[in-house]
Order: structure tokens, then C-alpha cells, then sequence
């Protein structure tokens, strides 16, 4: 019997990065509402009274960017420096071109079909651990993160603020998860709560609820806030920038990534694109029943539609061959950047709720790379 212990991490929604992530999905978003064809490449940083905005962005669409901002700090919880930023009183400073002609002009250089807007591979994951077929450590992370932030926008206590981490660690038994055997937990307060009585209402409000009962786990093994002090938070305390949690937006580290971040980019860029059609297959042959686990490789060479290869391992718990399926992929999911934008309808302004708690393993009613209505037609490989 092989055991061992697997971690992942999430932040919350006020994390320094993931406010970065917000602003750059939400400007995308705005100029989507307005120009279904814009190209968007925006990178956000966010400091103490700072925010620079820059990029490339070709579209017919214009936006007040300030606007924009003020929005996601809103809805964040930065209101005022006590919080972590203030929304009213800082400097912006942007940077924005248009997308390259060079890359422009060779997206339709091989056909009439919209090219890959640049090279690189991605990576799809899923696996049998959950029901949204999402590796067990990182869906307690980020529920961690979900439950800490409805708890904090209830107004049941006003001593939590945005910023806050979560850690999650799950010994295997051959493969299978067994036991949680540590939580850590760490969310910005107010001056105006002993930490004793915040780690009381955080296992009782926030972790008790989030922890399946079927895994046996002890409470001494949940760390709050181990600094045991975590005032100062948010963009004054600590720089965010975009695409910095790639892994948090991902799997938790539970398999290979590509390398790209997907925040602030439209979908002609395959680093998003790829990635959500590369969980789509992986998610429908698990729910297939072909396979317990499977991991999706996707890569391309910028201007061309068709991926220049494709790679599927089942880790030892296919019921078929990979080899068998591979050849198949290409006729039940169109992988041009064109097709996934059509299957997923991401010309839409959908992008701004991916950028906090994952984009995959949530159901959302946008999220269609989350849909599992591939797996009957991909379950008669089993015949």
C-alpha cells in the first residue's frame, strides 16, 4: 500500500493577485460588452496607492478604465486604507498599444480560420476525487476561500477584511484520498478581535462546514492564522500582479501546467482558450467512465487553427488504451481557437467571475468547459 500526503493552496478574492487578475478579466470584459472581436492583452499591478494598467488591445470599444477598477475594488471589500486600499484615492498609470501587426496579421495567414494567437502547450486535468471531478485538496481550498468570503460579506462580523490564504493537505492511500490531515487557514482582521475567538469562529463557520464528513480529520490540525497577527493586507501590504497564482487558478499543483496565465486575455489567446478545451476533454472521459483520472496535453504554434499535438495519459486507470481514444479527440471536439470560442461562447463578457477561485470545478452557468455532455458519446469506446 503506497500513502502519502498532497497539498494545494487557494487565496481569496482580496489576495493581492487575484484583485490584479479581477481588474484585468473586467477590463477584457467591458471591451467584450461593447466588441464581441477585441483582442486583449492586459496585465494589471496593484501597490500601496498605485495601480498600473498595460498592455496590448486592439478593439472598436472604448472604456473608462478608472471606472472599471473602482468597480472590482468595490465588490472586493477595498473600500478605504483600514481595508487594505483605498478605491478613492490612488494613482493609475496605463500603458496600452495595439496587438502587434505582426501577430495580427498571421492569426489568419494559414486559412480562413482564426489562428492560434500564440505558441505554447496547455494542460487539462480531472479526476474521479470529487463530484466536479477536481483533485480533492485544491476543492477544499478553494471552498475554504468561498465559505470565509459569504461569511465576511454577510456582515455577521465586521472584523474580517478581504485578504486572506487558505492551505490544504490530504494523505493518499494507493491513490485514493483518505484523511485531511492539515488546515491552515489565514484571513486579514481588524485591531478589534482576539485571535483566540477568530480562530473559534473560523473552525466553527468556516471550516467545520467545508470539510466533507466521509474524511476523517482532527481539529488540532487546523492552524488559524499562524502569524497569529494579520492586519496589514491587501495591495498595502503586498504588490499583486497578474497571472501570478496560475497554479491556485489551476489544479492546485496536481498536474503539469503550461505555463501561461489566463487572466486579462481573450480567447484567440490559446493559453486560456486551450486550457478550458483541454479540462473539457479531460473532465468528460473521466465522467465517461474510460478512465479514473486524466491528464490533457494541447499544443500550438501561433497563426495556425489546429494544434500541432495532442497527448492523453490516463495514469494507469484507463479502461482502454490512450492510443485507442487519441485519433478520436480531433473529430468530437473542435480544438481550433474558433470552435472552442464557439463551444464555450467566449466572445461573451463572462471572465471577470473566473478570476477568483479557480476556473474549473465551479458551476457556473458560464463555465461551459465544466459541461459533461461528451461523456455518453465518448463512453461507447468501452464497447
Amino acid at each position: 500500500m503506497k500513502e502519502y500526503e498532497f497539498t494545494s493552496e487557494s487565496v481569496s478574492e482580496g489576495h493581492p493577485d487575484k484583485v490584479a487578475d479581477q481588474i484585468s478579466d473586467a477590463i477584457l470584459d467591458d471591451y467584450l460588452e461593447k466588441d464581441s472581436k477585441s483582442r486583449v492583452a492586459v496585465e494589471t499591478m496593484i501597490a500601496k496607492n498605485l495601480i498600473v494598467i498595460a498592455g496590448e488591445i486592439s478593439s472598436s470599444a472604448e472604456i473608462d478604465y478608472r471606472t472599471t477598477i473602482n468597480d472590482v475594488l468595490k465588490s472586493v471589500g477595498y473600500t478605504n486604507d483600514y481595508n487594505g486600499f483605498d478605491s478613492e484615492n490612488y494613482e493609475l498609470i496605463t500603458s496600452i498599444t495595439k496587438q502587434s501587426e505582426d501577430i495580427s496579421d498571421s492569426l489568419f495567414t494559414y486559412s480562413e480560420k482564426l489562428g492560434a494567437g500564440d505558441q505554447g502547450m496547455m494542460f487539462g486535468y480531472a479526476v474521479n476525487e470529487t463530484e466536479s471531478l477536481m483533485p480533492l485538496p485544491i476543492f477544499l481550498a478553494h471552498l475554504l476561500m468561498m465559505n470565509l468570503s459569504k461569511l465576511r460579506k454577510s456582515a455577521k462580523y465586521d472584523f474580517l477584511l478581504p485578504d486572506a490564504k487558505s492551505q490544504v493537505t490530504v494523505r493518499y492511500s494507493d491513490g485514493v484520498p483518505v484523511e485531511i490531515t492539515k488546515i491552515i487557514l489565514s484571513t486579514q482582521h481588524s485591531e478589534f478581535i482576539h485571535k483566540n475567538k477568530l480562530r473559534e469562529i473560523i473552525i466553527e463557520e468556516v471550516i467545520r462546514p467545508s470539510i466533507p464528513p466521509q474524511y476523517k480529520f482532527d481539529i488540532d490540525d487546523c492552524i488559524v492564522n499562524p502569524t497569529e497577527r494579520f492586519v496589514n493586507g491587501g495591495p498595502l501590504a503586498d504588490v499583486g500582479l497578474t497571472g501570478r497564482k496560475i497554479i491556485v487558478d489551476s489544479y492546485g499543483g496536481s498536474c503539469p501546467h503550461g505555463g501561461g496565465a489566463f487572466s486579462g486575455k481573450d480567447a484567440s489567446k490559446v493559453d486560456r482558450s486551450g486550457a478550458y478545451m483541454a479540462r473539457y476533454i479531460a473532465k468528460n472521459i473521466v465522467a465517461s467512465g474510460i478512465a479514473d483520472k486524466c491528464t490533457v496535453q494541447i499544443a500550438y504554434v501561433i497563426g495556425k487553427p489546429n494544434p500541432v499535438s495532442l497527448y492523453l495519459n490516463f495514469h494507469g486507470t484507463g479502461k482502454i488504451d490512450e492510443e485507442l481514444l487519441i485519433n478520436e479527440i480531433p473529430d468530437l471536439f473542435d480544438l481550433t481557437p474558433d470552435g472552442i470560442i464557439r463551444e464555450f461562447r467566449l466572445n461573451k463578457p463572462i471572465f471577470k467571475k473566473t478570476a477568483a477561485y479557480g476556473h474549473f470545478g465551479r458551476d457556473e452557468d458560464d463555465f461551459l468547459w465544466e459541461r459533461t455532455d461528451k461523456a455518453e458519446i465518448l463512453s461507447q469506446f468501452l464497447n
